[in-house]
């Protein structure tokens, strides 16, 4: 049965009426997801009109209303039968992009950041494209950086922000904001191949070792070589998160960030010791993301290691270290959360490589 929408009064003080409309039955709002039997208009109409000036107030508000009234019988319409609303069409789109890069990882507000530059800090629903987005994939395999305005941006970089682009059009589309599934007829941006670095054992161990001034630092960049997790994850990792098993060990219950798949860890002694005393909330209470640059940098040079070791190489050193050692492929993958094990095999043929190459090495040329 289709929503009716009736307007009605409602007496409040002063001899005036306030205008709503009655939804019936009532329509979900998809901001709240609760459902609404009624709407305020924030319309007010004198309940006894005493003159002529009155009247015709009245007349002009009950005639708004009902142009109110008469667009939200034909967007209700639309939802019931599959039909795009056009006053949906001249919404803000970059509203909606903004309010979805709030609740992900920073990589969506940069993203969005480039892509209000690229429309000119406007663009409704209506003009999501397939042509647009064809020429935002282009703006960003050719645009600089936002923070070092002198250096291009890096293609992998280009392909991961579009990724995430793809990624609101699909809920767009889902929501029934936009026309078509534009992904339909967009080409991905490609990664180029690059080197994954990773420590070795003994370079790990000569780590562990190395001072740093920036203890909670250290701690959890071991607590990433031992569990693999990203700096998103361990940013937000809590005690809460931490319980203790009926065999004696111990597990970890996280949503990671990146691809907000739910996990269920476990955690080896020695890796929860660099964790500290157990408490409330944060496990690394003072880490911030910034320390991840310069602070990391020096103290991994400390230690000798002239490689460029991110973050991110401790996952890295995690995958190649467990396949190196004999654990088996898919239950490193299942440790990562990667959602297809053809991902993990990297690090498989990452090992593969540094067996060659030690191989190499005996020669009696």
């Amino acid at each position: 049965m289709g929503t009716k929408v009736t307007l009605r009064h409602k007496p409040i003080t002063n001899g005036r009426e306030s205008l709503y409309l009655d939804f019936y039955p009532p329509i979900r709002c998809k901001a709240t997801m609760k459902l609404v039997h009624k709407e305020y208009l924030g319309i007010y109409i004198y309940q006894n009109p005493q003159n002529e000036i009155q009247r015709d107030y009245n007349r002009e508000m009950l005639y708004k209303a009902e142009a109110i009234r008469s667009v939200r019988v034909q967007s209700c319409i639309n939802e019931e039968y599959g039909f795009l609303d056009k006053h949906k069409l001249k919404a803000d789109f970059l509203d909606f992009f903004r309010s979805i890069a709030l609740k992900k990882d920073p990589k969506w507000r940069m993203v969005y950041k480039h892509f209000e530059k690229f429309c000119g800090g406007k663009c409704s629903f209506g003009e999501v494209t397939v042509d647009l987005c064809r020429r935002f994939r282009d703006y960003l395999m050719t645009t600089r950086q936002l923070k070092f305005t002198n250096k291009k941006m890096k293609c992998n970089s280009a392909a991961g922000y579009f990724s995430t682009f793809r990624a609101l059009l699909k809920i767009a589309y889902r929501d029934k904001l936009i026309r078509e599934n534009v992904n339909d007829f967009l080409e991905k941006i490609e990664y180029e191949d690059t080197r994954r670095e990773f420590l070795t054992l003994d370079e790990l161990k000569r780590l562990a070792d190395t001072p740093c001034n920036i203890p909670v630092l250290r701690h959890a960049a071991i607590f990433s070589c031992f569990t693999g997790l990203r700096i998103s994850d361990i940013l937000q990792l809590e005690w809460k998160h931490i319980s203790q098993a009926s065999d004696g060990g111990w597990w970890m219950r996280i949503r990671t960030e990146k691809t907000e798949t739910e996990a269920t860890l476990p955690i080896s002694d020695e890796a929860l010791e660099y964790c500290g005393q157990p408490g409330t909330g944060k496990v690394f209470k003072g880490l911030e993301r910034s320390m991840t640059q310069h602070p990391l940098q020096k103290w991994i040079r400390t230690a000798g290691i002239e490689r460029n070791i991110t973050f991110h190489c401790f996952r890295h050193t995690f995958a190649t270290l467990q396949i190196a050692l004999g654990t088996d492929i898919f239950t490193v993958s299942k440790m990562l959360t990667h959602k297809n094990v053809s991902t993990t095999q990297i690090y498989a043929e990452l090992v593969n490589e540094k067996k060659r190459e030690s191989a190499n090495r005996i020669s009696l040329k």
